[in-house]
């Protein structure tokens, strides 16, 4: 199963502990884990299920490229860290 960290930056908004959740893909991993956090899914994705624009998403220390569908591969031991993103200077 690929293990689910939200940031810190995440967490002040909504809770959304740690999670391990199985799946071949990073929208199957983050629908069973949505499943028992609806809250977080609205926080993370858009009403198309998308990413949201001030989220990013990496797998394995690499940023997704797949930001409408979720389809970039996760594997069986990966670490999926949701953030938020930050801007400003």
């Amino acid at each position: 199963m690929a293990t689910v960290i939200f940031t810190p930056n995440v967490q002040r908004h909504v809770g959304c502990p740690q999670a391990q959740a199985g799946g071949g893909t990073v929208r199957e991993v983050l629908d069973n884990v949505f499943a028992a956090n609806p809250q977080a899914r609205g926080y993370v994705l858009d009403d198309q299920s998308a990413l949201r624009r001030h989220m990013t998403i990496f797998v394995d220390g690499r940023m997704i490229r797949d930001r409408a569908r979720l389809a970039d591969t996760v594997g069986e031991a990966s670490t999926i860290h949701i953030f938020q993103a930050l801007s400003g200077g």
